[in-house]
């Protein structure tokens, strides 16, 4: 049975009288005060004071009462409402005295989730403590709501405004620092010397320009925002803290993920002449690859370069392969551990991020013969290096004997940003188009696709957990290798005047005439004759 009570309540003070009947003083003189509450003669107006409800519970666990009470109605009905609202809730097993605040529960909810790994662990604090702590912390659980997580996002909508003027201004700064330069450089001797001032000041512009930040949120990015709050509040509502997930009500721009691109040579021509990149993922085609493996041949990453072009493991996954996991009878290497790193530099050792767990990868003849040759030359290295420090141990130290397949001169594993930085420097000192180390990966699955390897394989050698997201992803690589699917329904139609085929140079085709435009030509072609 529902046990609440509803009544009215103003801030009006009235003065503190002594025994005497005079106004009490407190330690600095002044008049002490009392609030008048619901003895306030003025609560019988309409618009004076607010209405209060306070429902009784049933006693806690302890024997404690439980009258929870809150204030600040307009309206008798509206109190009412809320005092039967809080009655129901708690009944449906919600905790209505709680005063964990947003903040704690986040907190709390951090701290037991063991089970997630560092790197998701490093992520969620960061975006947790990061944005939602300081714009919500202050709020009960009971008091969250949709609407104020929807400001948070409305200010990070606001500052990447900010954060595009700031990116056109830099472009701008950039454009005058040039200017500038370009200016004072191609001057006559003697130079005026106020021309050097002015690309000095246009210089320090820009670099003041730069150090304003100009790197969107986007919407991948905000969606990681919501999901992570999502995940916690799911585990306030079966805590009973909240009765629903606020974050599932929130409305945040679409995020649809990049679908690969190849570098065809239409997009190349673009990329030079502007210096754009078509989408944030592309692929290499397989003459670009080799043109890349061809020149990588000296670089001291080219075995784990050509292993991850063509066998597809990620950075850590390369970084961090032992020789344990290498079996160089069978040809084959499994993914047991991976390197994982943060924005702090730190490296640590992981498990793989596929679901699937541990994946054994078939190598083929090449990779298998330069691992082979790569064995005998880190054993040089690690000699060479011994005897280094053998003379010197003050410059050399110790081996470092990680164990792993891919070592720098003193047997340490590659940092995988600095292997990632490495490639980037070295793909654009031989001009090709830009891709990300992580695109090798791409590149892999559409060099596997386009020598006919089933989807089913491909995941496999990915390493993803579901065939829908290896299929979804790559269903549009190498369309210059789906030419046969795509003029096959072409072929059943019967045709009298079917257009020509420019691919075919043996094929009959229709040569224009002199006076003939291109259009002209066309028609023809297309359009049978009259009878």
């Amino acid at each position: 049975m529902f046990k609440g009570n509803t009544y009215k309540r103003c801030a009006c003070k009235e003065p503190v009288l002594d025994t005497a009947g005079q106004p009490a003083l407190d330690s600095q003189g002044k008049p002490k005060l009392r609030q008048l509450g619901s003895s306030c003669p003025q609560l019988k107006k309409r618009d004076h004071g607010s209405w209060y409800y306070y429902v009784k519970l049933p006693d806690g666990p302890r024997g404690e009462r439980r009258r929870p009470r809150k204030g600040g109605h307009l309206t008798q009905k509206e109190a009412e409402k809320e005092a039967q609202k809080l009655w129901d809730e708690a009944h449906k097993g919600i905790d209505v005295d709680s005063k964990e605040t947003v903040s704690a529960y986040l907190n709390r909810w951090l701290a037991k989730r063991v089970d997630l790994k560092r790197s998701t662990k490093d992520d969620y604090e960061a975006i947790l403590t990061g944005i939602f702590a300081p714009a919500l912390g202050h709020l009960t659980m009971r008091e969250l709501r949709d609407r104020h997580i929807q400001e948070v996002f409305q200010e990070i909508w606001a500052f990447n405004e900010i954060k595009t003027a700031n990116r056109l201004a830099a472009q701008q700064a950039k454009a005058d620092c040039d200017a500038a330069y370009k200016t004072w450089k191609t001057a006559p001797k003697p130079k005026p010397p106020e021309l050097r001032q002015a690309w000095h000041q246009a210089r320090e512009a820009l670099k003041q320009a730069r150090t304003k930040p100009r790197q969107d949120t986007g919407a991948g990015r905000q969606l990681k925002f919501l999901n992570t709050l999502s995940a916690a509040l799911d585990d306030a509502v079966t805590q009973k803290l909240i009765t629903e997930n606020w974050a599932k009500l929130v409305t945040i721009p679409k995020y649809e993920k990049p679908d690969p691109l190849v570098w065809t040579d239409e997009r190349v021509a673009r990329w030079c002449e502007t210096g754009e990149k078509p989408g944030p993922v592309m692929v290499w085609t397989p003459a670009q690859t080799g043109e890349f493996l061809d020149a990588a041949v000296e670089h001291a990453l080219y075995v784990m370069w050509h292993l991850m072009v063509f066998r597809a493991p990620r950075r850590g996954e390369a970084t961090g392969l032992p020789w344990t996991e290498l079996d160089m009878t069978k040809g084959t290497a499994t993914i047991t551990k991976t390197l994982v790193s943060n924005s702090a530099y730190d490296v640590w050792e992981d498990t793989p991020k596929s679901r699937s767990g541990n994946r054994t990868l078939t190598l083929d003849h090449a990779t298998f013969a330069l691992l082979t040759a790569w064995r005998d030359v880190q054993q040089a290295q690690r000699a060479e290096w011994e005897a280094k420090h053998r003379e010197n141990p003050d410059t050399y130290g110790p081996y470092n004997n990680s164990g792993k397949v891919f070592t720098q001169a003193d047997g340490s594993p590659w940092h995988p940003d600095n292997v990632s930085q490495a490639f980037e420097r070295f793909i654009k000192r031989l001009g090709l188009p830009p891709i990300r180390l992580h695109d090798l990966r791409h590149c892999a699955a559409s060099l596997s696709l386009a020598a006919g390897l089933s989807m089913k394989a491909i995941q496999a050698l990915l390493g993803h957990a579901s065939y829908s997201l290896t299929a979804d992803t790559y269903t549009s690589l190498m369309p210059q290798f789906a030419r046969e699917a795509a003029d096959a329904p072409v072929g059943l139609v019967p045709r009298q005047n079917a257009p020509e085929d420019p691919t075919n140079p043996d094929g009959d085709k229709r040569q224009p005439q002199p006076d003939e435009s291109p259009q002209t030509a066309l028609t023809l072609h297309l359009v049978p004759a009259a009878a």
